[in-house]
């Protein structure tokens, strides 16, 4: 098989196998089963009635399944696929099936016999990405999509299976092919000094051009990271100060266990809810207090630990915090977002003390009663600096990509200095094409010497 996108990799894949593979969960009302491979349709001929090599593609069919005894196992319906007209870009059937695991296992097993095997895990997708109907992003995205869990990261993966990544890579495969272009001329025709090019300027400026696309893409990450895995909050407080009964508040699910002994939570406690479409990551922690339990000591521990990685924090609070308190807090969450939570507001108590000015912003609740629940979910919403994702945004998730990003905005970086510093045209040609190699990761492509010269040939007319 030969993809446009394969940049040399050494990938191997038994086309000439027809596999086939449930392809979705057990225990529903219907199951599908999916064949693909060049004897697709010859194999779906042998174990269904009413389907025949003349089937028209991009149709679908009811048919009978029958056994090698002549005995009907399901009613099902067949959908034919044509290549390349399909998921995989082989010829393909998807017969769908009542959700019985006996019926399920005796389809597969039909199949089998009949010369299908077993497909591997992700096989369609690679065998759609051999044959050039994705690239390797838009292969990633497939395994997003699935995961999704809200509007947002659906919105994220929907747009990178469109293309979203493709598109903005090729932008600067344009411009990666223009600045190598000029590199070659200038290394080719060096001798011919009636030949002029253009400047190391302009080389310079198309390579700061380049940097400043990539660098946008890496700014992302940190945003892609936070919406694909959750954005981390971690409640921290004293003990017995209302955190886990906060926790069970927020997921809507006794979630802890609340009790009135100081120390109940010797542990970091995780959950995730969706707030406004994006998932937050809540982390109960152990109690702050001097302790000598040895068990407890390691929660607290852990507590600090948990303050480090989170992104906000709600600082839970149900009297006066001493001036040492607060320099201890505020010192711990320090470049990140803090939320004071002034709790158990349904106690008379809870009136008799008032926070200092410097302390804010500052959420009266109950965390018992779930009075300010709605106001807590807002500021956290909020303080998340999650920006809105429009058609069209390109937000990197994968870590992957991002180190591929990294490594380019490296090399690019050693582009522009040797543009600066007059490198010879072959140094500065090293490190362009490890720009290239490293985006060529992204989405499995790669500049070639063809493009390179057609380019010259189309844009500067040389030996015309």
């Amino acid at each position: 098989m030969n993809s446009p996108y394969l940049n040399q990799k050494d990938i191997t894949v038994d086309s000439s196998a027809t596999i086939c593979a449930l392809a979705t969960a057990q225990g529903g009302a219907l199951g599908i089963i999916r064949i693909s491979g060049p004897a697709t349709i010859s194999i779906v001929c042998s174990v269904c009635n009413n389907i025949a090599p003349s089937t028209p593609p991009n149709s679908i069919r009811y048919a009978n399944i029958i056994d090698t005894n002549g005995e009907v196992i399901d009613e099902v319906l067949v959908s034919i696929f044509h290549a390349p007209h399909s998921y995989t870009g082989e010829d393909s059937a998807e017969i769908s099936c009542h959700g019985s695991r006996y019926i399920l296992n005796k389809v597969l097993e039909l199949l089998l016999k009949r010369g299908c095997r077993m497909a591997n895990p992700g096989e369609y997708t690679m065998r759609a990405y051999l044959n050039g109907k994705m690239d390797l992003s838009q292969a990633e995205a497939v395994a997003d999509l699935i995961a999704s869990t809200n509007q947002t990261t659906h919105h994220i993966a929907m747009s990178q299976l469109r293309g979203g990544i493709s598109t903005e890579l090729s932008k600067l495969r344009e411009k990666l092919l223009k600045l190598t272009s000029l590199l070659e001329l200038e290394l080719d025709f060096s001798d011919h000094e009636e030949l002029e090019f253009a400047d190391r300027t302009e080389l310079l400026e198309l390579a700061k051009t380049i940097k400043s696309h990539i660098s946008h893409l890496e700014d992302t990450f940190e945003t892609g990271q936070a919406i694909k895995q959750g954005i981390p909050v971690a409640i921290i407080g004293k003990t017995n100060v209302g955190k886990s009964t906060l926790l069970n508040q927020l997921l809507h699910d006794e979630r802890a266990i609340v009790s009135d002994i100081h120390g109940t939570t010797r542990d970091t406690i995780e959950d995730t809810i969706d707030i406004h479409n994006v998932t937050f990551r809540f982390i109960d922690t152990a109690g702050i207090r001097n302790t000598h339990d040895k068990i407890e000591k390691i929660g607290i521990e852990r507590t600090f630990q948990t303050i480090k990685k989170a992104r906000i924090i709600l600082w839970l609070i149900d009297s006066l915090p001493t001036t040492e308190e607060i320099d201890e807090i505020t010192s711990l969450c320090n470049n990140k977002k803090l939320i004071i939570i002034q709790n158990k507001i349904d106690k008379k108590e809870s009136s008799s003390y008032t926070l200092p000015p410097t302390l804010s912003p500052v959420i009266r609740l109950s965390a018992k009663e779930g009075y300010g629940m709605d106001t807590l979910e807002q500021a956290i919403y909020q303080s998340s600096d999650i920006p809105e994702i429009n058609d069209g945004d390109v937000i990197i998730t994968s870590l992957r990509h991002y180190e591929a990003l990294t490594l380019a905005q490296t090399n690019i970086d050693q582009v522009i200095d040797g543009l600066e510093t007059q490198l010879s045209s072959d140094l500065i040609a090293e490190d362009l094409h490890a720009v290239l190699t490293h985006l060529g990761e992204i989405t499995g492509g790669e500049i070639t010497t063809n493009e390179v010269l057609g380019n010259i040939f189309q844009h500067f007319c040389v030996g015309k």
